[in-house]
């Protein structure tokens, strides 16, 4: 049996915490910063834990993180 292949993009926006969780970061903090309050801006810079409901999909395409 061949080795299953990583998705290189995806392997390039997840992290694996120490408990096995996938971390990412938040959308919305590219482009277009004018009009979003600085709060929303603060918070969008913290990464969060993927929901739970991503999660079976995402360890498919990331089989060795």
């Amino acid at each position: 049996m061949p080795k299953m292949k990583t998705s290189r993009a995806a392997a390039k926006r997840f992290k694996v915490t120490g408990t096995g969780k996938l971390v990412r970061n938040k959308a919305y903090k590219s482009h277009i910063l004018t009009k979003k309050t600085r709060k929303r801006k603060r918070n969008l810079r913290k990464a969060t834990v993927m929901d739970q409901t991503n999660v079976r999909n995402m360890k498919k395409i990331l089989p060795y993180i």
